[in-house]
């Protein structure tokens, strides 16, 4: 059995699909030992429904505070460490301590429209200001910088001249639930 832990920030639908996709054997030999937040979220919700056992952290303790209590709250036993809409820089010394374990789902196509500032829906509008023609998805490894880590895999879709961020959103956020469970897979087997 794989061990992952899920970090979230906001509404938890990632961290939905992946309890989904364990339910239905699409993720197999794989539990989800914590579910982390850094802040209040409705996102909770799902991990109390599953029975998964859920801590918050409050992003606003200060760097080393912060890096401290998630160093406490991971599970040392984790086999990956997913990063399913969680919003804040993760600490160098817990990349260190989880090398090649820990990854990240991210609204667009990286590189393009990854960095600081850009998540959720700044993403969708910097694409459709941009006039991209296509978006999508990334899963990629945390490395130290902010959305640089090595890509995993990518969904792409259309962007339609009368896209608006919240269109384009909900048709990526299908999108973001597969290729996340699709990247669990691949990388833990």
């Amino acid at each position: 059995m794989k061990h992952i832990s899920v970090l979230i920030s906001g509404g938890g639908s990632n961290l939905a699909a992946i309890i989904q996709a364990i339910g239905q054997q699409r993720l197999k030999q794989i539990s989800i030992s914590q579910v982390i937040a850094d802040r209040d979220c409705t996102g909770k919700a799902h991990a109390f429904a599953a029975d998964i056992p859920f801590t918050m952290i409050d992003r606003k303790l200060g760097a080393a505070a912060f890096a401290q209590a998630l160093d406490a709250a991971i599970a040392p036993h984790s086999d990956l460490v997913v990063l399913a809409g969680f919003l804040s820089i993760m600490p160098e010394s817990i990349i260190a301590k989880f090398p090649r374990k820990i990854i990240n789902l991210h609204p667009s196509l990286l590189p393009k429209f990854g960095g600081a500032g850009m998540y959720g829906m700044h993403v969708h509008r910097a694409v459709i200001a941009a006039g991209e023609t296509e978006s999508g998805c990334s899963v990629h490894y945390v490395d130290t910088g902010i959305d640089t880590g090595e890509i995993i895999a990518q969904s792409r879709c259309p962007v339609l001249p009368d896209d608006s961020p919240e269109s384009l959103q909900a048709r990526i956020a299908p999108l973001e639930h597969e290729l996340l469970v699709s990247a669990i897979n691949s990388v833990l087997n």
